[in-house]
């Protein structure tokens, strides 16, 4: 792993890329029975899914289609903003298909609660949560997804997709990033 940026942050290894890819065949494996013989729509919610969202779908063995949307709440910074806005919506229907979110990370739940509430009124057949992490400590709405890689404690993470101001994503781990203060 290359040294941060910025000579006053640190970071150190939460989940290695091992137990990463293991976790999400498993996922992938959840997923293939829970809709065997049937069509999954995945829609990853950009940027910090897009990782994941890649390695879930090759391990998946259903029919699979795939669409995005980006939201917006955190800006540059480590604190969600509490306001969330769509930015890219889906390409395409999803009524009576079944859905998963495919989301990088639930954290406060405001993100999810409200992505959950736009696609329920598209009346999906059915809709699922898959979130690599989970932060619980930190929920503010009640959200529970279907499908969780980790469960992780109250820290701010980056790697596999996770940014902090659209750096580190491209790390192959999940690290905590300690920032100096401010």
């Amino acid at each position: 792993m290359k040294a941060p940026a910025s000579g006053q942050e640190h970071l150190k290894i939460l989940l290695r890329r091992g137990a990463i890819q293991r976790r999400v065949r498993e996922m992938a494996r959840q997923i293939s029975r829970d809709f065997h013989g049937q069509r999954v729509h995945l829609i990853g919610v950009l940027k910090g899914a897009s990782i994941f969202l890649s390695d879930l779908i090759r391990h998946m063995r259903v029919e699979v289609s795939l669409d995005f949307m980006a939201v917006s709440s955190y800006g540059k910074g480590s604190q969600s903003s509490g306001q969330v806005r769509l930015t890219k919506d889906l390409d395409t229907s999803i009524e009576g298909l079944n859905v998963i979110l495919v989301e990088d990370i639930l954290d406060t739940g405001l993100t999810l609660n409200y992505l959950v509430r736009v696609l329920q009124q598209r009346k999906p057949k059915t809709l699922r949560i898959a979130a690599l992490l989970d932060k619980p400590e930190r929920r503010i709405k009640e959200v529970k997804a279907d499908y969780v890689g980790f469960q992780i404690p109250n820290e701010f993470v980056v790697g596999y997709g996770l940014d902090y101001a659209e750096r580190y994503r491209n790390l192959r781990d999940v690290c905590i990033l300690s920032l100096p203060p401010e």
